[in-house]
């Protein structure tokens, strides 16, 4: 099942969603359709067990979180936690802008990324409503911030823009950390 799965990552990062087959995907797993489908009924199945994975991952991230706080120290805890983000988006880009394309055909797929972002966000806000800010609306707020986190390493990943990676992070981490405490 492993092989079919990260073959069918890289079916999906090199095709698209829409024009990758299954038979491409057990020839790169070197295995047979018999065996694709002892696993999965068809392609939409394979990449629902991606984005499960996918899902999964976000959430410990989301949840590796820790409490926002003012200082260097709080900056370099949110900057660490931001690389995560960040590692975690590269490592499944491929998969990522074929969850992007299958949104645009799927409802289905549409309210995995949905729900994906919106555990994010509930999180964040968590983490921001903590921090006490009188004159910040913590779900704005964590709203905002996902979409500044998840848009920026989409164009990266998708290659719609080339910038220097740390400094990606750096800059997220210093933004994010100006809103919440001030510059």
């Amino acid at each position: 099942m492993r092989k079919l799965l990260d073959a069918g990552g890289e079916v999906f990062a090199a095709k698209g969603y829409h024009a990758a087959r299954v038979d491409d995907i057990v020839k790169l797993a070197k295995t047979s359709h018999g065996t694709f489908y002892l696993y999965f009924s068809n392609k939409e199945d394979l990449f629902r067990a991606l984005a499960g994975e996918i899902t999964d991952e976000m959430q410990v991230v989301a949840e590796s979180l820790g409490p926002l706080a003012a200082g260097p120290e709080g900056r370099a805890a949110l900057r660490e936690w931001i690389e995560q983000f960040a590692d975690l988006y590269a490592r499944w880009g491929p998969v990522v802008r074929a969850w992007t394309e299958a949104e645009m055909a799927s409802l289905e797929f549409g309210r995995l990324g949905t729900d994906v972002l919106t555990r994010l966000t509930r999180v964040l806000t968590d983490r921001i409503t903590a921090v006490e800010a009188p004159d910040l609306d913590p779900a704005i707020a964590a709203l905002a911030l996902v979409a500044m986190l998840e848009r920026l390493n989409y164009y990266v990943i998708s290659d719609q823009v080339r910038i220097d990676r740390e400094q990606m992070i750096d800059t997220l981490a210093d933004v994010t950390h100006a809103a919440l405490f001030g510059a």
